[in-house]
């Protein structure tokens, strides 16, 4: 049995407080594996707690295959959750851990026939009379995930079941849950903050910042067309390359991105994407380039839809199987400043004068989505000016990071060709949506 979870325009709020989750809608169907993807605080634990009904919905319906279950108690929603502390109970052992919600449920039927059907699922048999203190954090997240397969429910609820454990085990478990989930065919919604979790186990991502729903996709599209900057930033290992630039799309001339002291010159002629960017002309916008998207060599050695760039080498990390170099282009990066911060500050209200009330509207509009996503306005005095001081937040040296093969001997200090794949650009607009690739829909000027 499995079940399909629908959430429409949900809120959660606390007393004196801001919104936690506002206004989210997601259809789980049944047998799916959703993930919740997002930095700390986001939300998606208390979306998880709301579908399990241990945390009472302020506004909105949860509604499970269909029904009305706002007001349905934990016990009769037939979900089993597995968290991040194990949960297990100290004085039992591992058998009486898994067969405790067994009992529960039926007090006079023998758990031990389902418990050994488990354990021999979770290869944990030799595992079922030690007690949680005799055993590994691998060995317990085992038997939490035994007591929750074991009732054989119609959902599994897991918040980041895999977060305490360490890097090898973490992967290790990561298929085990993949593989497990798929077996029994149960729908799973899975909470994490670590974006590989996310891509290597979803079938489809929910993107989520301060309490807001950003994107919901497959991890394919999510990291391939990204919905807006933060989207973007927060998926794929190196972090985008995020730089500020302005459009000039001069009507005798070749259309450009400004990007300080150099340029990505549009080919022509121009694709639909490319097209669209006119009416951004002068305007400042961000320009998004992922490390695969840039390689090292001449402009002689152009494929089409390549451009030519140069870098000054800033810093070296040799990571085994490939290298990424940190280059310094002259260019000025867009930051994601709360990324990782708990919750988004609001911003303040201020009267404005400049621009049009289509402009403050849809400025406004765009603050609204759980606040400001990107930083363009910097002081004057900013690390660009003053290249001997230490960059902001901890960021390595240079503006744009390059993934390349271990063999090429680069050091600190060389001047190198670049080749920008223009098939591979997003621009993002002030607000940090994404104008190119053009979104599925439009934006209306009648809106």
């Amino acid at each position: 049995m499995t079940r399909a979870i629908s959430l429409h325009h949900v809120s959660k709020s606390y007393a004196r407080g801001p919104r936690v989750v506002e206004r989210l809608s997601l259809d789980i169907r049944p047998g799916e594996f959703l993930v919740l993807l997002g930095p700390s605080g986001c939300g998606k634990s208390t979306v998880l707690r709301m579908i399990a009904g241990l945390e009472e919905v302020s506004e909105g319906e949860v509604r499970l295959d269909g029904e009305y279950a706002n007001d349905l108690p934990p016990s009769e929603r037939n979900m089993a959750m597995v968290f991040q502390n194990f949960a297990l109970y100290p004085s039992m052992t591992s058998r009486d851990n898994i067969g405790f919600p067994l009992r529960i449920e039926t007090p006079g039927a023998d758990p031990r026939a389902r418990v050994d059907a488990t354990a021999r699922m979770l290869g944990i048999q030799d595992l079922l009379d030690r007690f949680p203190n005799q055993l590994s954090g691998g060995e317990r997240q085992r038997v939490a995930m035994g007591r929750a397969i074991a009732r054989h429910p119609s959902a599994f609820l897991m918040d980041e079941p895999l977060s305490n454990l360490d890097a090898k085990l973490r992967n290790h478990l990561r298929a085990e849950i993949s593989k497990l989930t798929r077996d029994l065919g149960a729908t799973t919604v899975y909470v994490t903050h670590d974006q590989a979790e996310a891509m290597s186990l979803g079938d489809r991502v929910a993107v989520m910042r301060g309490g807001v729903l950003q994107q919901l996709g497959t991890p394919r599209t999510v990291y391939g067309l990204p919905a807006n900057v933060f989207v973007a930033a927060f998926i794929g290992t190196p972090r985008i390359n995020l730089l500020r630039g302005i459009v000039r799309a001069p009507l005798d001339g070749a259309m450009t991105i400004s990007l300080g002291k150099q340029f990505l010159r549009l080919p022509e002629p121009l694709c639909l994407d490319h097209q669209l960017l006119r009416v951004q002309q002068g305007r400042e916008v961000i320009v998004g380039l992922r490390s695969e998207a840039v390689r090292l060599a001449r402009a002689s050695e152009a494929r089409p839809g390549e451009v030519a760039i140069t870098g000054l080498v800033e810093h070296v990390e040799f990571q085994g199987h490939e290298v990424l170099v940190h280059f310094d282009t002259g260019s000025r990066p867009a930051l994601v400043p709360e990324l990782e911060s708990p919750r988004p500050s609001r911003p303040t209200r201020r009267r404005r004068r400049d621009g049009t009330v289509l402009d403050r509207l849809r400025g406004r509009a765009g603050a609204l989505r759980a606040g400001p996503v990107v930083v363009l306005d910097r002081p004057a005095d900013d690390e660009a000016d003053h290249p001997g001081q230490t960059p902001p937040e901890g960021r390595l040296p240079g503006d744009l990071v390059v993934r390349t093969t271990p063999d090429i001997d680069l050091r600190h200090g060389m001047q190198i060709p670049l080749l920008v794949d223009l098939a591979h650009l997003f621009v993002f607009d002030r607000n940090g949506e994404r104008i190119c690739p053009a979104p599925e829909r439009l934006p209306d000027l009648d809106e």
